[in-house]
């Protein structure tokens, strides 16, 4: 798998990339789990990971982090994400009692440093806000961005989940360039060609990171009418690509600039993803699922 840059202002990271969302306190033999899956990515060529301070309360990062500790591979060669914003109930949290944003001043600046402690690095490759949160004072916010990435401990900004006007607010108060945006994008979530936020992300010359490429399995396994639309064609075109419906689906993104980004635990899911990277989506294909998708005649 080869390696692109996220955008004009940098860092290289591989195609696809690989988030823990998804993994929770509960995930099964966890730690032996994220070790062998992020051996597989690495073995796929996905050197790229995708952190936050709430996946598995907390314990997501840890995990990685104790990967990170055995040396089976230099940090340097890996890019690590990880992001704060998000606020959720937990027992680990007693004083949180319903989720919110937050992206003040304190709370990104503890957030920041509980996750470096976990992932044990002395720094951040790229640097998220998830969500923007109304309440906070935006210039403090991106004063802290600033000293933080001053500091080494971030290298790069981004942001997850702002729409355009929101990510155009926070760019004009940056002094840097943010660079990238991760977005739900998928066949069965295609609002983000329609509302500007696909086409703001390559204005800005970044690559949109789209979450959720299978739709958490839905793609696959939904019985709704729209999933079963747009899984009726990928079967139909499976044949002539010699590809799992699920590598077509990806691939659907990869024709639009996007960095899938990789939620699920299943390791066949991940070789799916890998998968779409091996041929090119035909034009006429591509507007045959976005027709199925929307329910559209082109």
């Amino acid at each position: 798998m080869k390696k692109i840059y996220l955008s004009d202002s940098g860092p290289k990271v591989s195609e696809a990339v690989y988030g823990f969302w998804r993994w929770d306190a509960e995930t099964e033999n966890a730690p032996q789990k994220m070790e062998r899956i992020v051996n597989l990515c690495l073995e796929l060529g996905i050197n790229t990971f995708d952190h936050a301070d709430i996946y598995g309360h907390g314990l997501a990062e840890s995990w990685f982090g104790d990967v990170i500790a055995k040396k089976s591979f230099k940090r340097e060669d890996i890019v690590l994400f990880t992001k704060c914003g998000i606020s959720l109930p937990n027992h680990n949290q007693p004083g949180i009692r319903i989720k919110h944003y937050n992206t003040s001043r304190e709370h990104i600046k503890e957030s920041l440093d509980n996750s470096l402690k976990r992932l044990k690095t002395d720094y951040i490759d790229i640097f998220l806000l998830d969500h923007l949160d109304p309440l906070s004072n935006l210039e403090e916010t991106a004063i802290t961005l600033a000293q933080l990435k001053e500091s080494g401990k971030v290298k790069n900004i981004g942001v997850a989940n702002f729409t355009v006007f929101q990510h155009q607010l926070l760019a004009s108060v940056l002094r840097f360039p943010i660079v990238t945006n991760h977005i739900e994008l998928n066949l069965l979530q295609t609002e983000p060609l329609e509302n500007g936020q696909l086409d703001y992300i390559k204005q800005r010359f970044m690559r949109p990171l789209a979450s959720s490429p299978l739709a958490g399995g839905d793609i696959a396994n939904s019985t709704d009418h729209k999933a079963l639309a747009v899984r009726s064609v990928l079967e139909k075109l499976a044949p002539k690509y010699n590809a799992d419906i699920e590598s077509l689906a990806v691939a659907w993104i990869v024709s639009l600039g996007a960095i899938p980004l990789i939620g699920t635990t299943n390791e066949a899911r991940i070789h799916h993803v890998a998968d779409a990277f091996n041929f090119e989506l035909d034009r006429q294909d591509w507007y045959q699922l976005y027709a199925a998708s929307t329910n559209q005649k082109y």
